[in-house]
């Protein structure tokens, strides 16, 4: 009895440590978290950031969290960023050794923001999906039937994440951490656009993405963390992610990776139902149009700047370009409007027709008809109708 009555103490000791350990653990303020997935020809710019990160490192405020896939090795790991001198090699701790993981699979973002509020929890949250991009939908890059798709693409496993299966895992996330995703982006291609940014609405508060390719260095990590790690406390949420914007801008704007044009938005999501309204509303007043009219608007659709793809168009230059061609509606007001309270700033290295948003706007039916389907499925299109406009002027 006397044995069974130790064994029992000895339980409710560790029982009671335990618990008292996890109460104790600290949260902070913020939790930075970077998914890279470096598992194709991009793994060699996944050490360069990751370095930047650690001439910054963790702080009593803020933990930067990474989990990173890269093939040149066959572990997946999850690394607790610490600062130190060294910018040759990546000498931040392996909390999480992973295995074989697949970062194609969008449950396993998740599983990343659940395993870092259980272990490092923080009031805030900042994630990041690091990798190619190609807006919302796949995007052949050459001729050889070469293509990169939507996001996070593992080129062991052949999986990514699609738009989707992206909403999803931030629709998972807030549910973890009990609250919107305060901050989503994309360190990737072509993200930045209204139909990624409509699909998680629900989730996340402010939505980060470029138009345009990005170079592969990608963010300035080094730059933005100093700054952000100055000031943790006293930045908002919308603070943080117009930092980032205006930081990687002034990285090639003659700052550390030289002069490049590049393009980063920064989407206000409390704004976008007005903003996919007034979408509704040109779409509709365009769909009135007469045949010669459509004609007309095919050809300012033509006309309208674009980036790495050629079916993503600036949104914005779009009505000018409607307007060059005769072309107006009141209705034109009211979006220029809708996404000025929209896009919380619009950063780029480029020209005047860069406006901040792209949209799908495909000129011919083979672009239309090879994702007219799945473009139905959207959350934009069912609360915009653009689609609908979309498939008048392709087959008039």
């Amino acid at each position: 009895m006397n044995q069974l009555l130790s064994h029992v103490f000895v339980c409710l000791l560790l029982l009671l440590s335990t618990s008292y350990s996890h109460a104790a653990e600290p949260v902070k303020e913020w939790n930075f978290l970077v998914f890279i997935n470096g598992v194709n020809n991009l793994d060699s710019y996944g050490p360069l950031n990751i370095n930047q990160m650690e001439e910054v490192g963790s702080s009593e405020k803020m933990n930067i969290l990474v989990q990173w896939g890269s093939y040149t090795n066959p572990n997946v790991t999850r690394l607790l960023v610490k600062k130190d001198n060294d910018k040759a090699n990546v000498t931040s701790p392996i909390v999480q050794n992973l295995g074989g993981a697949d970062m194609g699979d969008w449950k396993e973002l998740v599983r990343f923001v659940e395993w870092s509020q259980q272990n490092y929890p923080a009031k805030h949250y900042f994630i990041v999906v690091w990798d190619h991009g190609s807006g919302w939908h796949i995007v052949k890059a050459n001729n050889k039937g070469a293509h990169i798709q939507d996001i996070s693409q593992d080129d062991r496993t052949g999986n990514f994440i699609t738009t989707e299966q992206l909403a999803l895992a931030m629709n998972e996330s807030a549910k973890i951490i009990g609250h919107k995703v305060d901050i989503y982006a994309s360190d990737a291609c072509s993200m930045g656009m209204v139909e990624i940014a409509s699909e998680m609405q629900e989730d996340v508060q402010y939505y980060i993405g470029s138009q345009d390719i990005e170079p592969g260095e990608g963010w300035p990590y080094s730059t933005f963390l100093t700054k952000w790690s100055s000031q943790v406390e006293s930045l908002s949420a919308k603070q943080v992610a117009v930092l980032l914007s205006k930081e990687f801008m002034a990285a090639y704007d003659g700052g550390i990776y030289g002069k490049k044009p590049v393009t980063m938005s920064v989407y206000d999501l409390s704004q976008i139902s007005n903003y996919e309204q007034a979408f509704k509303q040109v779409g509709q007043d365009l769909s009135r149009l007469s045949p010669a009219d459509l004609v007309k608007a095919n050809k300012a659709a033509s006309d309208t700047k674009y980036f790495s793809v050629w079916d993503y168009r600036d949104s914005l230059d779009f009505l000018f370009q409607l307007e060059k061609n005769g072309i107006t509606a009141a209705s034109f007001a009211k979006l220029r409007a809708a996404q000025n309270n929209f896009v919380i700033t619009n950063d780029q290295t480029q020209d005047n027709n860069t406006w901040g948003v792209s949209v799908w706007l495909p000129v011919d039916n083979d672009d239309y008809s090879e994702h007219a389907q799945r473009y139905e499925g959207l959350k934009f299109q069912k609360n915009s109708g653009w689609g609908v406009f979309l498939k008048r002027m392709i087959l008039k």
